[in-house]
């Protein structure tokens, strides 16, 4: 029988997010903002809801901070115990981390914390333990495989997997999320593994082990969007997808005008105008000289003060005040400071690290 309950959790969250810095220099990404949440809670709160409560967080980069900000999980309803991963030497190297400690000790689901799939692992989850899998894994079709793992498949089975291809293999790239039956197989099969050319354990020749034994590994090809939150691009992309799920919702004081789907957080003042989808999160002020497009999400303390967004990610405490310009397709870190003093038309599109300052 499917009880969810008795199996575990396993969100990786140690990398240092190379790709995404200079924000990753003060902070790990599985931190940065999304919709007024820490990327991290989305695999965390997906979990949840197949009914696993009880979760192990593989913490490396700034790991303090992460524990800082979930805590032991007791807000959460559940339990989260912290293993740590010293050095980074990839994914499998960090499960066998969470069996090593002695916190995976049964079937188990591991999530990369930098990864949101619009519909969720339930309905997979459920999958993979009646089907009585030992692995099961899942996978999304893509434009560029070679930016990710991928599996060939032949008539319905998995029989090889092959991480980051140089020439076109198969366009099937395997999501961030594996799920495991036995502990006990999974560091043996590590025990054989060697570092790849990058110097990790890669999961994807821990997986190809249990193929080449003759283990029963599945597969699900997921419905709906998969987004590998690792670039900038990425950044965007995720918010858009989630701005394009998120339902309405005013608690907030609107004193201009919204329309559109559009959330506005308790505490945040709208004296412009809003045109969704858009997120306002908590304590933002939208002054009257302020538009705020589509496709943006501003944190929490920001303070919009002129000027027009669109398509942007604004992070927590930072102030924009552009004036007559507009600023699109941007990432602005945590407290920075963007002011634009001409009169300047057009477009502008920055990338700004936090605790910033930009004059225009």
């Amino acid at each position: 029988m499917y009880t969810a309950s008795s199996i575990k959790g396993l969100v990786l969250a140690a990398g240092e997010g190379s790709r995404l810095r200079p924000f990753t220099f003060s902070r790990p990404k599985h931190l940065i903002p999304l919709l007024g949440k820490p990327m991290i809670q989305y695999p965390i709160e997906d979990l949840f809801s197949t009914g696993v409560r009880d979760i192990g967080i593989v913490v490396g980069y700034f790991g303090d901070m992460i524990r800082d900000i979930l805590g032991d999980g007791t807000g959460f309803d559940a339990r989260f115990t912290y293993i740590q991963q010293e050095k980074r030497l990839g994914i499998a190297h960090a499960i066998h981390r969470a069996i090593e400690t002695g916190f995976v000790d049964r079937e188990f689901i591991v999530y990369l914390g930098d990864n949101i799939l619009s519909n969720g692992i339930k309905d997979y989850a459920r999958t993979w333990f009646e089907d009585n899998s030992d692995v099961h894994i899942l996978l999304a079709r893509v434009r560029d495989p070679r930016r990710f793992g991928v599996a060939i498949v032949r008539d319905g089975r998995i029989v090889k997997l092959v991480e980051k291809p140089k020439e076109f293999v198969s366009d099937l790239a395997v999501v961030g999320v594996y799920m495991f039956r036995d502990p006990d197989l999974v560091e043996k099969a590590f025990k054989s593994l060697k570092p790849s050319w990058r110097g990790e354990y890669e999961v994807t020749e821990l997986i190809q082990w249990f193929i080449d034994n003759g283990y029963k590994v599945s597969y699900s090809i997921v419905s709906g969007w998969w987004k590998d939150v690792g670039t900038y691009d990425g950044l965007l992309d995720a918010v858009y997808l989630l701005l394009d799920r998120a339902d309405p919702r005013i608690e907030g004081v609107v004193e201009g005008d919204v329309k559109g789907r559009v959330v506005v957080e308790k505490g945040a003042i709208v004296k412009g105008s809003v045109y969704g989808p858009a997120y306002i999160g908590r304590d933002v002020i939208v002054e009257r000289n302020a538009v705020v497009e589509h496709y943006v999400s501003i944190e929490q303390g920001a303070r919009v003060l002129s000027g027009s967004i669109m398509r942007s990610l604004v992070m927590d405490g930072a102030e924009i005040d552009l004036n007559k310009a507009r600023l699109i397709d941007s990432v602005i870190g945590s407290r920075s400071i963007i002011k634009c003093s001409r009169e300047l038309q057009g477009d502008i599109s920055l990338v700004i690290s936090d605790y910033s300052r930009v004059q225009l």
